[in-house]
């Protein structure tokens, strides 16, 4: 990397909960998954891809938590995704008929129709039904930098009480990342952006080299960082430290203030699953008539809290996302020129966003995306692109400091995830992680089926530490969904628990039966629990 003014850093983050069921011929929550791979996953390969072809010299980094890679690479959600996929394009030629009469509407469904079949050429012809290969493939590439997550983005300031749960969030996420990639990771995402400092002696002891934080996160540190969220800084074991760049935050994040609010986009609420006559839909929908999202959307926002919509126009929004990516770089560049002779060297902007932005919440957001880089690399912008380790590399003398508690939720502390519609989770985790050590420690060299309860029990309780649920208790749109989570991993784990203390057998099939169905993690090893922390 040649010298340059200052750095900008994209950073994605990738994440869902793990649902599987395969007790059930279909299940509603899936489609989290389902919808992630048509809308970003796939559309974002797509747009690397392309820019590859090109010669356009990007970066990104992407986090890619444990519990999503497991399910893209699940051949039962593989399979069940190839039928949604082709449920799509059944509902989108189905649309060309009924709109023939209707040239805007047409239109619309046609480009339904060539996106769905896009995605299929994608899933089958190109990446084989293989994302996590491809995120492999871009790795080795050395233009997108790939980090991992705690296991099952378990939300860890709110871990301190066992800091052996904590450090096995951790430890595990690493493992899972080295199995699918060959490498240790040198990056981590802390779930939900949640600092403490109790997590710092673990990342250094995983081998971490660096993580990213909330804005006040840097701010609040101990000592104040001379340049605040514009260099990183170095925590007390040796972890790198990034900062979130608030500017870049507000431009493409905030659908009030940011790009994705633009009255020419599509609007995201407005979906066919909930306009049309349910008995047209029904064989299209979950269980011959439940309606849910089906991703086809023919309306744009057109303004703010109004229920007018008027009709999406694509070649409007097109030329949207390249004014918007004009103002990001101008932005850009301008935003470094202050900072550089501010600060007498060269600053380091960090944009961090949750991947499903670009293309689920923001259907123009890969094309977006695409045009930043391209307007980058085509005026050869006096910013410099570059992932977090290019820049250590280039700064390799750090400011050292403490950061505060912080996090990128409600209020920047641990609020949405503790508070009257959550706060009953904890008691029964924490417990639950105790009772995960007394085992741990009665049994410290397991064989046999005993081994495979301590495992099973392990991973049952980290199920239950997943951060979405505590999220959508508090969201409560999905609440009971969470609730039965939540309450089934907790039961299964205490029930396993129990054979063991108590010495009792249980029914070798319900053992099996839930390590079919709870399947993430083969490789799990119930002694990394207290080993990590060690």
């Amino acid at each position: 990397m040649a010298d340059s003014p200052g750095y900008f850093c994209f950073v994605l983050h990738g994440h869902l909960p793990f649902v599987r069921h395969p007790e059930i011929p279909e299940c509603l929550e899936e489609d989290w998954l389902f919808e992630a791979i048509t809308e970003v996953y796939l559309p974002l390969l797509d747009l690397f891809q392309r820019l590859q072809a090109d010669g356009i010299d990007f970066k990104v980094a992407i986090a890619l938590s444990p519990t999503l890679t497991a399910m893209l690479a699940d051949p039962l959600l593989v399979s069940r995704y190839d039928s949604h996929l082709e449920n799509l394009l059944r509902l989108a030629e189905s649309e060309c008929r009924r709109t023939a009469g209707s040239p805007q509407f047409l239109h619309l469904a046609r480009m339904y129709r060539d996106r769905f079949s896009r995605c299929r050429e994608l899933w089958l012809g190109v990446f084989h039904r293989d994302l996590v290969g491809a995120f492999r493939a871009l790795r080795e590439s050395g233009q997108v930098e790939l980090l991992t997550t705690a296991a099952t983005h378990g939300f860890l300031p709110l871990m301190e009480v066992c800091p052996e749960v904590m450090a096995a969030q951790v430890e595990i996420g690493c493992q899972s990342f080295h199995r699918l990639f060959g490498v240790r990771p040198a990056g981590f995402w802390l779930p939900e952006c949640g600092y403490t400092p109790a997590v710092d002696p673990i990342l250094a002891k995983a081998g971490i080299q660096y993580t990213f934080l909330e804005t006040h996160g840097i701010l609040h540190a101990a000592p104040r960082p001379k340049f605040g969220p514009y260099a990183p800084v170095r925590s007390p074991n040796g972890v790198a430290l990034f900062g979130r760049d608030p500017e870049t935050a507000r431009q493409v994040w905030s659908s009030v203030e940011g790009y994705p609010g633009d009255w020419w986009y599509r609007d995201f609420y407005r979906d066919v699953g909930f306009d049309l006559d349910q008995e047209y839909l029904r064989p299209f929908l979950y269980h011959g008539g439940l309606r849910v999202p089906t991703g086809i959307k023919y309306y744009r926002i057109t303004g703010r809290q109004t229920d007018a919509k008027e009709l999406y126009d694509p070649a409007m929004a097109l030329g949207r996302v390249q004014e918007h990516a004009g103002n990001f770089l101008f932005n850009r560049e301008r935003q470094v020129e202050y900072l550089q002779g501010a600060m007498g060297q060269p600053p380091v902007v960090v944009a961090m966003y949750d991947a499903e932005l670009f293309g689920h919440w923001w259907f123009e957001g890969p094309a977006w995306l695409e045009a930043v880089f391209r307007k980058f690399h085509a005026c050869r912008s006096v910013v410099q692109l570059a992932t977090p380790a290019q820049v250590l590399n280039r700064l390799p003398r750090l400011q050292q400091v403490t950061p505060h508690l912080s996090s990128w939720g409600w209020k920047g502390y641990n609020e949405m995830w503790l508070q009257e519609a959550n706060a009953w989770v904890y008691p029964h985790l924490h417990r639950a992680a105790w009772r995960m050590r007394e085992l741990v420690a009665a049994y410290p060299d397991a064989q046999g089926r005993t081994r495979r309860v301590l495992t099973q029990a392990l991973r049952e309780l980290l199920l239950a530490q997943s951060s979405d649920w505590a999220f959508m208790l508090a969201e409560g749109r999905t609440a009971p969904y969470a609730r039965r989570r939540f309450t089934e991993h907790l039961i299964q784990f205490t029930r396993l628990y129990g054979e063991l203390r108590n010495r009792t057998g249980s029914d070798k099939g319900w053992l099996a039966n839930l390590e079919e169905k709870d399947n993430l993690f083969p490789f799990l090893d119930y002694q990394v629990y207290g080993h990590a922390s060690a």
